[in-house]
């Protein structure tokens, strides 16, 4: 993916007037506070886990359950040393019925994409509940919990976080394969 220098840029990456509680497949992308290798390291092209980086993975598989009324799907993910990757699927839910991707982009439907209708709809400040924002910050919170817990008083994340909105099939499978290869391909990107 070329373009992944860009996405540790600072500054919001909101999709103005987007509802982020629609159903639909996001790529998601949270690095930790000056980039610091926290998680664990890259051996042979191969990404060893830290205690913290097993407590990152360990949390990402409790936000399905944690979060059984928003019907989420998990795709692919991977912690790396300083940041964390993931594929999130938001389902069909009492907080987003009849809310769709936007007009003329795709959505998936188990392995299937397709283009579904929208509204407009207007973004709202304040505490955010039931969306892609609220799921991240939940996830960002339980990780830090648990570093303190386990004594890690140093751990902390950037307050921001990267997502993209996955809209065909074709994405997904270029994202998950991006995802997948992220520990392989680490050392090749630090040289250039």
């Amino acid at each position: 993916m070329s373009s992944t220098i860009k996405l540790f840029r600072n500054g919001s990456f909101r999709l103005s007037g987007y509802n982020y509680a629609k159903q639909g497949a996001y790529f998601i992308t949270i690095c930790t506070k000056n980039r610091v290798h926290f998680f664990g390291e890259i051996v042979k092209e191969k990404m060893i886990l830290s205690d913290l980086g097993i407590i990152v993975a360990s949390e990402w598989l409790k936000t399905i359950e944690i979060r059984k009324d928003m019907n989420l799907k998990l795709g692919e993910f991977v912690v790396m040393p300083d940041h964390f990757h993931a594929v999130l699927i938001i389902g069909e839910n009492p907080y987003n019925s009849g809310h769709t991707m936007l007009s003329g982009h795709t959505m998936l439907s188990g392995h299937t994409m397709h283009c579904v209708p929208t509204e407009i709809y207007k973004n709202q400040f304040g505490p955010q509940s039931k969306n892609l924002a609220a799921i991240i910050r939940g996830f960002k919170s339980a990780v830090t919990t648990q570093a303190r817990k386990s004594g890690n008083k140093e751990f902390n994340w950037q307050s921001l976080f990267y997502e993209h909105i996955i809209r065909n099939g074709e994405a997904f499978e270029r994202i998950s394969k991006y995802i997948i290869n992220n520990p392989s391909n680490w050392l090749k990107n630090k040289k250039q």
